[in-house]
């Protein structure tokens, strides 16, 4: 009869599971950081887990098993810090009144990560000089429109760099990541063309894994896609049909009640709303709100006069999860044949695309 041969050398203790697997380590000393917590929010399928460390005299430390280098975040009382976590110890000093430049010791992926955003600090630097005086000329239309063209040739000049630093380190953590980070509000197909360019083994990470599925629903919702028919209830629970609207050009709107962002781009899209709704244009929203009644006072407040629709289920609407919306505001512009024609049009961006196609 076959026998299992026993564990005899401390060499192959690991392979028998006997022993303790390395552990991934934390070690924290940030000045001037008063007692309290910090929570370390790690990445978990689609989801994260969020583990607690105790802060006494700005000391704290963790320990935990990590299956691959990925990044997760440090969540202090006053900001979150990006930190690349791998099986290994890990260092980080700093003080409390500069967390942006606590200093990471020991994660290789890391000192890959901060090499990336070393090359991306011309970018950033004039990003922080355009937004410097942004309260200044929110409310001028020209001002704003100066500033969102500048600031759409610096987010090309961003991921240019980004796609120049994936397609170079093909086999890096880094890469993975950051095509990730890409792929929350990605095109189909430059992220496909991007992720082909990865290592086969970076593909077969955890990380690698669940981008590849990302991607493979972005591809429904890519530009020049036919937008899938769907049905939700409208503020009065009467079921709307997308297919309703066949025969104009639609401005698909994700957005909810509790989103900024969303509720500061409103007024832009009724803008759009009147000069375009007696020229086969008009606008679907769906909500990703839970509550009923402030779903509806959000509408009512900001004056939107468009077909609303909403199954209250979140980021678990039906439709979201169809298309992938990990973020909002989302839009969708689909042509009178149901097409997608373009994507996260905003501000000038989305008067400037009506105007090519209705004017």
């Amino acid at each position: 009869m076959k026998r299992t041969l026993p564990c005899l050398l401390a060499a192959a203790v690991y392979a028998c599971g006997t022993a303790d697997k390395p552990k991934a380590t934390i070690t924290a000393e940030i000045t001037g950081l008063k007692d309290s917590v910090v929570y370390l929010s790690v990445p978990v399928a689609d989801s994260a887990r969020t583990d607690t460390m105790r802060v006494v005299d700005g000391k704290f430390s963790w320990s935990g098993d990590v299956t691959e280098p990925e990044k997760v975040y440090l969540m202090f009382p006053t900001r979150y810090v990006e930190l690349f976590l791998e099986q290994a110890d890990i260092k980080i000093s700093g003080h409390a009144d500069s967390l942006s430049d606590v200093r990471v010791s020991g994660s290789a992926s890391h000192d890959e990560y901060m090499a990336y955003r070393k090359s991306l600090k011309p970018v950033t630097d004039q990003e922080e000089a355009l937004y410097a005086n942004y309260n200044e000329i929110k409310d001028n239309d020209s001002a704003m429109a100066v500033l969102e063209v500048k600031a759409t040739d610096l987010r090309t000049q961003r991921r240019a760099i980004t796609k120049s630093y994936i397609a170079e380190h093909p086999k890096s953590p880094v890469s993975v990541s950051l095509l990730q980070d890409m792929a929350v509000v990605g095109e189909y197909k430059t992220l496909d063309s991007l992720y082909q360019l990865l290592d086969p083994a970076a593909q077969k990470t955890g990380t690698g894994t669940r981008l590849a599925s990302r991607i493979a629903i972005l591809k429904k919702s890519a530009i020049g896609e036919p937008m899938i028919d769907f049905t939700q209830p409208d503020v009065s629970g009467k079921p709307v049909k997308l297919s309703d609207f066949k025969g104009k050009y639609v401005l698909l709107d994700f957005w909810a009640s509790w989103c900024g962002p969303c509720r500061a781009e409103n007024p832009n899209v009724l803008k759009a709303f009147n000069a375009y709704k007696d020229k086969n244009f008009t606008v679907v929203g769906v909500s990703l709100d839970e509550d009923g009644e402030k779903w509806k006072k959000a509408i009512a407040d900001d004056g939107m006069p468009w077909i609303q629709l909403s199954d209250l289920k979140g980021f678990k609407n039906s439709v979201a999860q169809e298309y992938g919306i990990q973020a909002i505001p989302s839009t969708f512009l689909v042509s009178p044949e149901g097409i997608i024609v373009a994507k996260d049009l905003r501000g000038a961006a989305l008067h400037k695309k009506l105007a090519e196609l209705l004017n």
